[in-house]
C-alpha cells in the first residue's frame, strides 16, 4: 500500500495530466484546425488549388513534425519561459505540446478533409456553393466522423507527449514516473503511473469512438 502523500502525489499528477492533454488538444486545434483546412483546400486537386501557399504550409509542418519531442521541449525553453514566465511544470509543458501537435493535427485534419467525396464537392459548386460555404458545409460536415477520430488519436499522442515532458520537470504523471520510478528505483510507482496513463488513453479512445459512431451516418 501506498502511503497517503503518494497517493495524494499520484492524484495530484493524474488532473495535471488531465489538464496538460486536454488545454494543448484544444489549443492545438486552435491552430492545427484551420492549417489543416488550408492545406486540403490549397493542395493539388483542392477547391482553391495554391501550390506556393500549400508548399509554404507543407515546409513549415514537416519540419516541425521532424523534430523530436525532447528536443523541441528544450529547444523553445527561452520561449516557454517568456510566455509562462518558467520552463518546468504543467501549464509550462503546454507550449511545446501545443507546437508539437499543431502540424500533426493539420496532417490529420487534411487528410480527413481529402476523403469526402468529390461528387459532394462538384454538386455543392453546381448549387453557386463558394469556398467558405462549402468548407464550413460540406468538407467539415461531411469529414466529422473522421475529425473526431482524429481528435482521439491526437488526445492519445499528446498524452503521450506530456509523459516524456517528466524528463525536464514538465509535471504530471511522467514526472512522477521519472522522479520516482526512474531516479529512486521505485518501480512500483512506475508501473502505477503506467497503468494510469494506459486507462486514460482507454477511456479517451473509447469516448471519441462511441462519439464518432454516433456522428457517422453510415450506421443510420
Amino acid at each position: 500500500m501506498f502511503s497517503s502523500e503518494v497517493v495524494k502525489m499520484l492524484y495530484t499528477g493524474f488532473w495535471e495530466t488531465i489538464y496538460m492533454t486536454l488545454v494543448s488538444t484544444a489549443l492545438g486545434y486552435v491552430i492545427g484546425l484551420p492549417l489543416g483546412v488550408t492545406l486540403a483546400v490549397t493542395g493539388k486537386g483542392g477547391i482553391r488549388e495554391n501550390k506556393v501557399v500549400y508548399r509554404i504550409l507543407d515546409v513549415i509542418s514537416n519540419v516541425i513534425r521532424s523534430i523530436p519531442f525532447l528536443i523541441l521541449l528544450i529547444l523553445i525553453i527561452p520561449l516557454t519561459r517568456f510566455l509562462v514566465g518558467k520552463s518546468y511544470g504543467s501549464s509550462a509543458t503546454i507550449v511545446p505540446l501545443v507546437i508539437a501537435a499543431a502540424p500533426f493535427i493539420a496532417r490529420m485534419v487534411e487528410s480527413s478533409l481529402q476523403e469526402v467525396d468529390e461528387g459532394v464537392i462538384e454538386a455543392a459548386k453546381s448549387m453557386g456553393a463558394g469556398t467558405w460555404t462549402i468548407i464550413f458545409r460540406v468538407l467539415l460536415v461531411e469529414a466529422r466522423t473522421s475529425l473526431i477520430v482524429g481528435v482521439t488519436i491526437a488526445l492519445g499522442t499528446i498524452l503521450g507527449y506530456s509523459a516524456m515532458a517528466g524528463v525536464v520537470g514538465g509535471g504530471g504523471l511522467g514526472d512522477i514516473a521519472i522522479r520516482y520510478g526512474y531516479y529512486r528505483y521505485q518501480t512500483d510507482i512506475m508501473v502505477v503511473t503506467i497503468v494510469i496513463l494506459v486507462l486514460i488513453v482507454q477511456v479517451l479512445q473509447a469516448l471519441g469512438m462511441m462519439l464518432s459512431k454516433k456522428l457517422d451516418r453510415r450506421n443510420k
